[in-house]
């Protein structure tokens, strides 16, 4: 349940957007599991779940699977790609889609903690445009090393040449109103880095937009996925693209 001092608000509509590429076994059952804890501790608010097939390949998402999610959430929005073209464009579509007062996105295997979803839900109630997810130093003891190496130099890298204020842009969770709806919807990369070019916009624009980093915390179950080396080669064009982009 959320906190009493955001009662008094008229009940806000929230989407939570969800992309999801190539699932593992069982991912329907696991996500009713987080899309019904979310939506236990948020029973005061209007959600629609809006999930993004971005091509899926490997026969896990079927009307099998579907079906199961509608029959469990009926609420629930299937979207789809119809080939991969990446986190970014899968996260767009589904933000296209998006028509409530609030829209959050996390990945299909919730990483982030229920609370650190609802921390970044009231910050958007209370008037940040943007609220973008943070991890703190304790993240880097949980990741696998060449992870760690990459995420660390990349913070470095934004913090010494783009300067930018808020130097954890990779984080998978991520909020905003219709105003950072309308920044995000104009980012052009379409894997990984969309990220960063949302942020970076964002907070060129902090005169105009209330952009606000939330701590938040990964579960203590989270499995990382295997990083594709030849999606970093090509994010390395991108990077460079965007550090000399105004």
């Amino acid at each position: 349940m959320i906190d009493s001092d955001l009662d008094n608000h008229a009940q806000p509509t929230l989407d939570i957007i969800i992309p999801c590429f190539n699932p593992s076994l069982e991912w329907e059952k696991q996500l009713t599991h987080y899309i019904q804890e979310l939506s236990n501790h948020l029973q005061e608010i209007s959600i629609q779940f809006i999930l993004v097939n971005d091509g899926s390949n490997n026969n896990r998402f079927t009307e099998i699977e579907t079906n199961y999610l509608k029959t469990e959430f009926p609420p629930i929005k299937i979207v789809a790609n119809p080939v991969n073209l990446g986190k970014g464009a899968a996260l767009r579509l589904g933000v296209s889609h998006a028509k409530s007062e609030f829209q959050i996105f996390t990945d299909i295997d919730f990483p982030y903690t229920i609370p650190s979803i609802i921390a970044v839900y009231k910050e958007l109630i209370l008037g940040t445009d943007v609220a973008l997810g943070y991890r703190k130093r304790d993240y880097y003891e949980k990741v696998p090393f060449a992870r760690k190496v990459i995420s660390k130099l990349l913070r470095w890298l934004l913090k010494s040449i783009l300067r930018l204020p808020i130097t954890d842009t990779q984080c998978g969770l991520k909020g905003f109103n219709n105003k950072g709806k309308a920044i995000f919807l104009e980012t052009t990369i379409n894997r990984f880095l969309f990220d960063l070019e949302f942020v970076k916009t964002a907070t060129l624009k902090r005169q105009q937009l209330k952009v606000i980093p939330v701590s938040v915390t990964l579960r203590s179950d989270v499995v990382f996925s295997i990083m594709n080396y030849k999606v970093l080669l090509v994010e390395s064009i991108n990077f460079v693209r965007l550090l000399f982009s105004k």
